[in-house]
This record gives structure tokens, sequence and C-alpha cells, in this order.
């Protein structure tokens, strides 16, 4: 694991210590790729940076034509933005396809860029709207264009000792319209087969400009110049729609790997673009109003620093508030889920993957629900963070603000009421074998705190994060679904 861990203050600061440690650093934000490229040892940084708590940096902001977004905005608040959802629609999108909402809540679009797989999500709906990146050093800033700053398979122009500060793309105009659209292997927590974003221009219902990104069918992003040309003096015909979507399959480079063959991934380009040119003729857009979050009443920023830079090297001791108590114990060089199991004993949070993928380690930090596997033990260091011990302490959890009340870390909650959530699922018999419930209770009840009679689908939503190897998940929805407050 890393050595040495540093939450500094200030993006000044941040540009500084990477000066200092050039290569030996990495900078972790939501953590949801790094920590697991670093159990997998495809990366060893010696020093994490982490910039999650830096005031300002999950800003979304409009300024003239564009849009900017800091490199601390994560998928779900580009999701909740009523901005983005507007003036962005294909990158809200994409955002509310990636993963499930634990990882949503902290994994950033900066992030994803920065990973730079062109099976990434958001660079496919960005690269479409003309996006550029901002990168500070200690030497200066410089502006990127995507078309420079991807230059492969996980590889961008970023040099070790700069930071993605900020992300700029033209905001949609009245006459644009746009979407992006997935195929993965399953409904959710899941990798792109193929995906595309379309962003048109209309002038009187023919289309004077297109744009056309296409994910995972080569080594970075594509745009489809044949496709684009295609279509500009037509209208939106069927006919059009089908000569498009074949121009852009033989553009496309695709390799055969486990998710699909080339083939396949070519013949896929042609249908999702179909579908997609198809729902933005038609008007037909599947965004949630109501998406759900699981970040409960917080609108999804974490608590910004307020102390002191802090470095923690191996051993340092770790003080936070797990269920409303003050603990402190050393285990500063592991992850949050094996702190609270190893040196806590608070063994209710279970580890199934180790990589974000099972939901069996939901907690909240600060009341948001996060993959406690994902993230490092000291970023919980002066936060607050609630598991299932503490959850049962707080009975039915429909008023109660996370993480406060009279109870202990170890979570002796003998005679207490059990959590509503807790209540249903024993009376749907949705217990189980108990190794993965812990994670489909936490998500449920954070899930009726931001919507107190939430409908069968925001259920399957909210434990889209969260697997189970027993069975079926009919008890589980039912159970949580009878939880809500009936009206």
């Amino acid at each position: 694991m890393w050595q040495t861990y540093i939450q500094p203050r200030t993006i000044d600061e941040t540009v500084q210590l990477l000066a200092q440690y050039g290569a030996d650093a990495r900078i972790i934000n939501g953590g949801t790729d790094l920590l697991i490229e670093i159990e997998r040892k495809i990366r060893s940084p010696k020093v994490l940076i982490d910039i999650s708590r830096v005031p300002g940096l999950d800003t979304i902001r409009e300024d003239g034509d564009y849009l900017k977004l800091g490199p601390g905005v994560t998928h779900n608040q580009v999701v909740g933005s009523e901005l983005l959802r507007r003036l962005a629609y294909p990158l809200a999108r994409a955002c509310w396809q990636v993963g499930a909402p634990q990882i949503r809540n902290r994994g950033t679009v900066a992030g994803n860029l920065i990973t730079a797989s062109p099976a990434n999500d958001t660079i496919v709906p960005l690269w479409a709207m003309g996006a550029e990146v901002k990168l500070k050093s200690a030497r200066g800033e410089r502006i990127v264009p995507f078309s420079n700053f991807f230059q492969g398979v996980r590889k961008t122009a970023m040099q070790p000792d700069e930071m993605l500060v900020e992300i700029r793309f033209q905001k949609m105009s009245l006459k644009d319209r746009g979407t992006f659209i997935k195929l993965g292997l399953r409904r959710a927590q899941a990798i792109s087969v193929v995906s595309a974003a379309v962003v048109l221009e209309f002038e009187d219902m023919e289309i004077s400009n297109a744009w056309i990104a296409l994910g995972a069918v080569a080594p970075t992003i594509i745009t489809c110049g044949d496709a684009e040309q295609a279509m500009v003096g037509n209208y939106l015909s069927d006919a059009v729609i089908q000569e498009a979507a074949e121009l852009a399959a033989q553009e496309a480079k695709p390799i055969d790997d486990v998710r699909g063959t080339a083939d396949y991934r070519r013949e896929m380009v042609r249908v999702i673009l179909t579908r997609a040119m198809r729902q933005i003729r038609d008007n037909q857009y599947d965004l949630p109003e109501k998406p759900v979050m699981l970040w409960g009443s917080t609108n999804g920023h974490f608590k910004s620093h307020d102390h002191a830079t802090e470095t923690h090297t191996a051993n340092d001791i770790i003080e936070t508030r797990v269920n409303g108590q003050k603990v402190s114990a050393p285990g500063s060089d592991k992850s949050l889920l094996r702190f609270l199991r190893e040196d806590l004993h608070l063994i209710g949070t279970k580890e199934g993957c180790a990589e974000g993928e099972c939901g069996a380690c939901t907690v909240y930090l600060d009341g948001i629900a996060v993959m406690s596997c994902l993230m490092p033990a000291a970023r919980a260091h002066h936060a607050r963070v609630e598991t299932i011990e503490g959850l049962a302490r707080r009975g039915d959890g429909l008023s109660s603000p996370s993480g406060v009340g009279d109870h202990t870390a170890q979570g002796d909650h003998k005679g207490a009421p059990l959590h509503r959530v807790q209540q249903k699922f024993i009376e749907h018999g949705a217990a189980q074998c108990g190794y993965c419930i812990p994670g489909f209770v936490m998500s449920g009840a954070k899930l009726l705190e931001e919507n107190p009679q939430p409908t069968k689908a925001e259920v399957e939503q909210a434990i889209s994060g969260n697997l189970c190897r027993c069975t079926g998940y009919y008890k589980l929805i039912e159970a949580i679904e009878d939880a809500g407050v009936k009206g």
C-alpha cells in the first residue's frame, strides 16, 4: 500500500506536493479506480494526495457559452444538477449509468477522464461537446483539448507534477439536442461494450451540425466524420439515420475481448446510434426526474477541510466519529473497510469483492452512502462514519440525521429498536444468509431518508450496487418498499 497520505487544504498546496514528490505521488479524490489499481498492483504510489476535502473543487458553473466543472464534481452531482440536465443532457445521462449510487457518490468526472479507458462513460459525451481540460502545476497552467489529452489506452498528456483543475465544454443551445447510450452486459455496474454520444444542431428541423463520439471501439474515443457529414443539411429521417449509423459502424475499429467480439461491437455501433438518433428525433429522454442518489439530505457534498493540512504515515492514529462515538486507532495505510473490521471490530460491514462491485461494505460517510472498500481509512479522519451497527440504534431512521445519537462504535444495541428496514427484512424473510444483507439494509435505509415512499423501480435503483449470491431479489425489494411510509 502507500507510505504517506496527505490531505492538503488548497490547489496551490497540492501542486507544490506534486512538484516535491513527482512520479511517487498520485492524487486521489473518489478513489474508485485508483484503489483497485493499487490493490491489483497496477500502480504503487508511495504518496497519496487526497483532494476530496479541498473547498470549492466540486463546483458546477455556467460561463458564457461554456460549462465548467471542478475536479471534485462527482457523477451524482452531475446527475443532480438542473443546469447540466438542461444544458448537457448527454453528460448527465452518462454519469447516471456509471457504476451504482455508492460509486457515483465518490467517483468524479475528472477521475474518469484521467483513468483514460476508452470504455469510460463520461469521456464520450464530453468529447462530443468539444471538451478541454485545464492542467496546473507549480510551473504554470495549460489548456489541452480532448484530442490531445487522450493519447492511448489509459494514457494522457498529464505530467507527473500536473493536476487537472477544470473541465470546460460547450453548453447545448436551444437549437441543440443530444443523448448518450451505453451497451453493457448487465443493467448496472457494467463496463461499456459500446457507447455513443450524439449532439445535433437544428435549423428549422434541418440538421446544421452533427457531433458523434464512440467509446470502447478503439484505443481512444473516436469521432465519426463521415457519419456527421452525411447528416448535415438533411432532416432526421429513417433513411438518414440508417445511413449515418452504417457509416459510423464502418469507422469503428473495435477489438475482440471478453466482453464482445469486434464484429459484435461494430454491429452494436449501428444499433445504438440508430436508437440514439431516434431518441433525439422523438424527444424521448429517460433520465429520472427524481434520481436515486443515496445521499440523504446532504445534497451530495462532503464536508470541506476545517483542519490544518494532515499527513498520515503507517500506523498513525485516525481520529473519527463512528456511530456517534469518537474513536481513534492506527490504520492509515489500509482501506476504511479493513479499519472498521480489524481495528474497530465492527464486523457487520462485510468484504465481498473489495472492488466496489457487491455493496456488502456500504457505510455512510458524513451522511452519504459509499463503498468502504474503495476509501482510504485516513479519509475518515475528522469525519463521521455510520455502519450497520449504528443504524440499529436509531430506530426507523426516517428523521434522525446520520451519525448522530447516543450509540457506541461497537453497536451495543441490546433492547434498542431495529431500523424500519431491518424490521421489514425480518417480516418478509429477506435476510437470507446475512453476508450481503447489511449492505442492502444500508442502501434501503438511505433511500428512505431521501424518499420516504419509494416506488419499486426506485428501490431497484437504490440496490443496484448491492449483489446477493443466495437467491432472487424479490423479498429484498418487497421489504424495502414496505418499509416506506404509506401515504
